[in-house]
């Protein structure tokens, strides 16, 4: 079993994953750099946190069009698993595998703290054995971290329960709540909180294990 995580220029959580998964968890991981196109025998892929491309134009909007992405859509069709955190999550958006979009947060200030989150759904397999109302505390690093939809896209994402995670004290402005989503086929989770960042007991608990080890099903 295999884990890859695409490293791309400004991308500064692939090797945060790199030591949860690996280091943390023993899970066989590999970096994919975004030229590649090769996503062979990885069972699950991490798009990690940073600022891709520099974020030049939008978060994620320079990264959807890398060339290991234009792989990712064809592994995400065949039930491969699919990871998004923080910038990850915004360039999961962009591409479209997830709905919604993550704009500046309320107050236009940088976050970074540590945020109790409410378990909004146990339909997938992200969070097998947890039922619907538990808390996990993750930490959270954005400056656009904001979730946003349409009402219909909302009424559609509570239809599918696809709202994965809510903040149980909202601190950029989300609708909804939400702090992460996975989409209908239940194999792609994108959330802005930094599981990889809470995988040690001694820096900032583990509730972070409970994604990370979910990547492999």
């Amino acid at each position: 079993m295999s884990i890859g995580v695409v490293v791309f220029p400004g991308s500064n959580c692939d090797r945060d994953v790199q030591w949860a998964t690996q280091g943390c968890l023993g899970l066989s991981t590999r970096y994919l750099w975004h030229e590649s196109r090769d996503l062979s025998g990885l069972d699950a892929v991490v798009l990690p946190g940073g600022f891709s491309y520099g974020d030049y134009l939008r978060c994620g909007a320079i990264a959807r069009f890398a060339p290991v992405l234009e792989s990712l859509v064809d592994f995400v069709d065949q039930g491969g698993r699919v990871l998004g955190i923080c910038n990850g999550f915004q360039v999961l958006t962009e591409m479209g595998l997830l709905p919604g979009v993550l704009t500046r947060n309320r107050g236009l200030h940088f976050l970074c703290q540590t945020v109790d989150l409410t378990v909004a759904s146990s339909r997938t397999s992200w969070f097998r054995g947890f039922d619907k109302g538990d808390v996990l505390t993750l930490p959270i690093a954005h400056g656009e971290g904001r979730y946003q939809c349409s009402e219909e896209t909302l009424r559609r994402l509570e239809d599918e329960d696809s709202i994965a995670l809510r903040y149980s004290q909202n601190p950029n402005g989300s609708v909804a709540d939400i702090a992460g989503v996975t989409n209908s086929a239940g194999n792609v989770l994108g959330l802005m909180p930094h599981p990889e960042r809470a995988c040690d007991p001694l820096l900032g608990g583990i509730d972070g294990q409970i994604i990370l080890k979910a990547l492999l099903g």
